[in-house]
């Protein structure tokens, strides 16, 4: 679908029903417990039926190993909960494109690992995952690589 001739509202709904945004510092709403964060995700787009928002906020939360955490504040998170919670909420309108700026950048290497691993299975599962990130990767790990020089595509590798 074209976007261009989209007024703000309605860009700002086709994004939210289209992007799940992985945040590199998680822009988590701090008043809101870990399920709320993902509720309110599903209320500005409605693309989940009311009735099964709280089903799913629950089943993405296990997905991503956080699911004992629903009733917290992501205060009360390590980062990589906190980072978990977010790629669930990026994942609650069940968007076919996932972006994630340097989503692992924060983490320690076993949560790193771990947020990997999601991303794999959601290609697998058909999704798209475009990863930004200034960390050297292990090619194998992905389906395509594009190198960046000062703004400008230097290489790109399909894998």
């Amino acid at each position: 679908k074209q976007t261009d001739h989209l007024n703000e509202r309605e860009l700002s709904m086709w994004r939210g029903k289209n992007i799940g945004i992985v945040f590199q510092f998680f822009q988590l709403l701090p008043t809101l417990t870990v399920l709320d964060n993902l509720l309110l995700a599903m209320d500005f787009v409605s693309v989940i039926p009311s009735s099964n928002r709280k089903a799913r906020a629950i089943q993405l939360l296990s997905m991503t190993g956080v699911e004992g955490h629903a009733k917290k504040y992501p205060g009360e998170l390590s980062g990589g909960e906190q980072q978990r919670v977010a790629i669930a909420r990026a994942l609650a309108n069940d968007p076919m494109l996932i972006v994630a700026d340097e989503p692992t950048g924060n983490l320690d290497s076993v949560n790193s690992g771990i947020v990997k691993d999601i991303f794999k299975t959601l290609r697998k599962e058909g999704k798209t995952v475009v990863t930004v990130t200034h960390e050297r990767i292990n090619a194998q790990e992905y389906d395509a690589v594009i190198n960046l020089r000062d703004g400008q595509i230097v290489k790109v590798s399909d894998l």
